[in-house]
């Protein structure tokens, strides 16, 4: 059925697109090691311009909360919530 095959896909691209956002969260707690593990900088810039577009629009509704001396970027937590109740959505409109 062409419904299903749409539908999976869709389920498919979310959740790769949610390991993309893992990876840009837990990679950003690491930057300081950039320098000397280029592979990880590149990792990050590749997370970082895929999830860019949709978490830099979400950053201006929700600006970072100040926590201590520094601050803490919601963005990521608010589109992983998004995404899993579009793809729940999904699950219940496809199947």
């Amino acid at each position: 059925n062409r419904i299903e095959i749409i539908g999976s896909g869709l389920l498919i691209f979310i959740q790769i697109y949610l390991y993309i956002i893992l990876g840009r969260i837990i990679l950003s707690w690491f930057q300081g090691q950039f320098y000397r593990y280029p592979i990880l900088r590149q990792i990050f810039s590749f997370c970082f311009v895929l999830t860019e577009p949709l978490m830099a629009p979400l950053r201006r509704i929700v600006p970072p909360v100040r926590l201590g001396m520094g601050y803490m970027d919601l963005s990521a937590l608010i589109l992983w919530m998004l995404l899993l109740v579009v793809r729940q959505l999904v699950g219940r409109l496809f199947f």
